[in-house]
């Protein structure tokens, strides 16, 4: 079945094919009218979705996460596209095309894990070198590792994006440290790849993304420094590497601080150099991904700007076109 991705649907298309359900929500208007509000998803990524005139029936067909074949149109409301459907039905998963919906990119993720053995590899301080090694010796955190997320929305929202993102800032890592004689290239370099790891188990990376229960119980932070814990314990009993208790209280600080402030989830605010530039190379990565991802979806008539995108407060220049 012939279909247009969501990243190439323009104003004004008529459309008859599958997305993925990655939401749904009835809703109740002003006049009382009731109506489906949907995120619709495909490997090139999300669109809203809005039924009007609907019932529970309809609501009731189909569950988050099922294949639906939708009828409608699209049409650009408040500066973003969304579809107008007038029809929807569930599907059969056999009557789909997996690859037109599998955000994961296999031979990206080989890319990047090769990528990340080897800048782990350059760490020279002998407790440092030997956790990294656990961690990657460990086949069951590998492969989730390579599938994660590392968000919901915003940076890196998609499969394998954990991976990505880890691997862009041990890069920078290596650009920046060596410019500062007092960072520490090791210690920074590992708080690089240990930040969030927590995301692993924060995020349900298969089907549509979103917060496992312990998630939203602990958060990503949290389970990082508890994993953290038990592969120094893990590595000081299979190694007999010896951790003193300063290199774990700067490792632990890594992870509670790289938010940067208290008011964006940091339960500590960075006190040591390699977290001060841990939380910039991890805010540089995410503002970059996610303000390219603006601009690569916008679909403002002025061929020179973005919308303007209330999240981030300003409009983006795109390039001349």
């Amino acid at each position: 079945m012939s279909r247009t991705a969501i990243h190439d649907l323009a104003d004004g298309m008529t459309l008859a094919q599958p997305f993925q359900a990655a939401d749904k929500q009835l809703r109740v208007n002003r006049q009382g009218g009731k109506y489906i509000l949907l995120k619709l998803s495909d490997r090139s990524g999300t669109i809203v979705g809005m039924m009007w005139n609907a019932d529970e029936t309809t609501f009731d067909t189909f569950d988050r996460g099922d294949y639906i074949h939708c009828t409608g149109r699209t049409q650009v409301h408040n500066g973003a596209l969304q579809v107008i459907l007038t029809e929807i039905q569930r599907m059969d998963p056999a009557e789909v095309d997996q690859s037109d919906f599998d955000r994961f990119d296999a031979t990206q993720a080989d890319n990047n894990f090769t990528r990340l053995r080897e800048l782990l590899a350059t760490i020279s301080h002998p407790a440092l070198h030997a956790l990294a090694q656990s961690y990657l010796n460990d086949d069951s955190f590998v492969q989730s590792f390579r599938q994660a997320a590392a968000a919901v929305s915003n940076h890196h929202a998609y499969p394998g994006g954990l991976l990505e993102h880890t691997v862009n800032m041990m890069e920078l890592v290596r650009l920046i440290s060596p410019r500062y004689a007092n960072v520490d290239t090791d210690l920074l370099l590992m708080g690089a790849f240990l930040h969030d790891l927590g995301k692993i188990d924060e995020l349900r990376a298969s089907g549509e993304i979103s917060y496992t229960d312990r998630g939203q119980f602990v958060g990503h932070i949290v389970i990082g420094v508890q994993r953290l814990g038990e592969k120094i314990t893990e590595t000081e009993a299979t190694t007999g590497q010896k951790f003193s208790t300063g290199l774990r209280h700067q490792l632990e600080h890594l992870i509670v601080s790289h938010h940067g402030v208290l008011e964006y989830g940091s339960p500590k605010i960075p006190v040591t150099l390699e977290a001060v530039a841990l939380h910039h190379i991890d805010n540089l990565d995410a503002k970059l991904a996610s303000y390219s991802s603006i601009i690569e979806s916008d679909i403002a008539a002025d061929g020179n700007w973005t919308n303007y995108n209330p999240s981030i407060g300003r409009k983006l220049w795109k390039g001349d076109s």
